[in-house]
């Protein structure tokens, strides 16, 4: 081979060689959800993350409404922005794609330092069709809603709508190749499909596409034992959906065309960049088992979640929008969400002290990340002040938990961690240490001797890390706990031999300073309005 003709090939080799490392490289280091020995991690950079978010309201992902978002962003201390991407905005001609909006956000979340959940606002948004683009809209018939039982027209559009579908995937497919490209440093770690699936007005569509497929078998995929089984239908008695599923026939049927439809939206964007895909639910009563028309009929509810793994395993998770009050329904909603194949991740969140408590609930049960709803003043011109008072609930405990967010997470795939809230009856609670039990009482300032005030949002919240047998780290606030010898310390006498008061810095924990007498005498330490950091450490005598 001549001379120049080696170096050629040497430097193209070279350059080959280059790009698939780089390929490589960036393949490696995507954001990716890994489960092991029952745990979830939500890995960004390489390393297991939590997303402590704010969602901004709808239409405030355009570049004039960004700098108040921003401003409120860093008082919630957060480390994830949750923003739409208009269907509307980013296909406004058919085929013709403008990534303007994309390429704001990419922009502003790497100066700000902050990572990117996207909320593909697209065929549904609050079970309806209102950010098709007008392309779409002016064509009813191609693109077409629910029809109700009755004959009349719903505000939701079909699942059974091809032209749809086929028109959603090759827009999501784009967004996602577009990222794929422009987003080298991975600011997106997440993408949501559609939003708040599901149909209001219906229980399901009643046109006549839909009613021949209503008509017709039940998909065997549904068929199968085990999904059955999930489904607590013992036996069937022919394939009719009416036949299989009783009563609840028309929703599930629902449910399952479109989770099937949103899956296939979910694979097509997964096909050319696969980042975790999650799409979220309005939640229905978790206590009391309603009839659908009383809740969006078909998207991800707890009693469909069988339903929708099967149909859309494209999706890496169902997530649980929380605006449901009374910590019975709210603890309920945690433990069918955070399931053995589903990652727990609350991506909406009513923004008040109440539902502030439960991210140490989705810390303490391994999840992977929170996210209050309407973090920014939505266009008011709201004050400084107004924006902090606003936003403390969740400010305050994001601050106390962010310098040590890396090792909670760590400690939670470790079962170290556990964490009580106040109940709307606020009762004591009782955690089990193995060799100590923690009685933890709520209300006032977090003094032991002091009548409790309780408030009526029910705000205290406790969560507790076992760093060995008698050493314990406490985040809390509006609540006091007492220690009582448990297991082989029954009966034994005992004392702190140390509670700290501390913060993080750099990921260690430094004392401030050594609580005794007054703070620790009176039953025990307390905690005040605001979430501290205490270190406990016992002897037994």
């Amino acid at each position: 081979m001549p001379h120049l003709s080696r170096l050629k090939f040497i430097l193209g080799l070279a350059a080959v060689l280059l790009m698939t490392a780089q390929a490589f490289a960036q393949k490696s280091s995507l954001p990716a959800l890994v489960e092991k020995n029952g745990h979830y991690s939500l890995l960004v950079d390489g390393k297991p993350f939590f997303v402590l978010g704010g969602q901004v309201h709808n239409s405030s992902a355009w570049p004039a409404m960004m700098p108040a978002v921003w401003r409120s962003a860093a008082v919630l201390n957060l480390n994830t922005l949750e923003v739409p991407v208009y269907w509307e905005q980013l296909e406004r001609e058919q085929g013709k794609f403008d990534f303007s909006l994309v390429d704001t956000l990419l922009r502003q979340s790497r100066q700000h330092k902050v990572k990117l959940v996207l909320l593909w606002f697209a065929t549904w948004k609050n079970g309806s069709n209102h950010y098709l683009p007008d392309w779409m809209k002016r064509d009813a018939t191609k693109y077409p809603n629910i029809i109700g039982k009755s004959g009349q027209a719903i505000d939701s559009p079909s699942p059974h709508a091809d032209a749809t579908l086929q028109a959603d995937i090759k827009a999501f497919k784009a967004l996602m190749a577009y990222l794929a490209k422009t987003d080298q440093q991975h600011q997106v770690i997440m993408v949501q499909v559609e939003n708040e699936s599901g149909s209001w007005g219906s229980v399901r569509d009643y046109a006549a596409n839909a009613q021949k497929l209503f008509d017709g078998p039940v998909p065997s995929t549904l068929l199968t034992p085990e999904l059955l089984k999930a489904l607590n239908i013992s036996s069937v008695n022919g394939n009719s959906w009416k036949s299989v599923f009783g009563d609840r026939a028309d929703e599930y049927f629902q449910a399952w065309y479109t989770a099937s439809f949103i899956g296939q939206v979910a694979a097509a964007g997964k096909s050319v960049y696969p980042l975790p895909l999650y799409t979220n639910a309005a939640l229905r009563d978790p206590l009391t088992n309603p009839s659908a028309s009383n809740y969006e009929s078909g998207g991800p509810t707890d009693n469909v979640i069988p339903i929708w793994k099967a149909a859309a395993p494209a999706l890496d998770l169902l997530a649980p929008d929380i605006y449901l009050s009374g910590s019975e329904r709210i603890l309920k909603v945690l433990d069918l969400y955070g399931r053995a194949d589903n990652a727990l991740f609350v991506p909406e969140a009513g923004l008040n002290a109440e539902r502030a408590k439960y991210l140490f609930e989705v810390i303490a049960r391994g999840g992977i990340g929170f996210s209050p709803f309407g973090i920014d003043d939505n266009g008011t011109m709201e004050t400084a002040a107004q924006t902090t008072d606003r936003l403390a609930p969740f400010a305050n405990v994001y601050k106390a938990v962010s310098p040590l967010i890396s090792d909670l997470v760590k400690w939670a795939t470790q079962d170290k961690i556990s964490s009580v809230v106040e109940h709307d009856d606020h009762a004591d609670q009782m955690i089990d240490l193995g060799a100590w039990q923690l009685v933890v009482k709520f209300g006032g300032d977090g003094r032991a001797n002091a009548a409790p005030v309780y408030t009526p949002e029910a705000s205290g919240k406790l969560l507790v890390v076992k760093l060995n047998d008698n050493k314990f780290l406490m985040i809390g606030s509006r609540c006091h706990v007492t220690f009582i010898p448990a297991g082989n310390n029954i009966g034994k006498a005992w004392q702190y031999l140390k509670v700290e008061e501390g913060k993080y810095i750099n990921g260690n924990y430094k004392a401030l300073r050594i609580l005794n007498g007054d703070e620790t005498d009176w039953g025990g330490p307390g905690f005040g309005d605001k979430p501290d950091i205490l270190q406990a450490s016992l002897i037994v005598r």
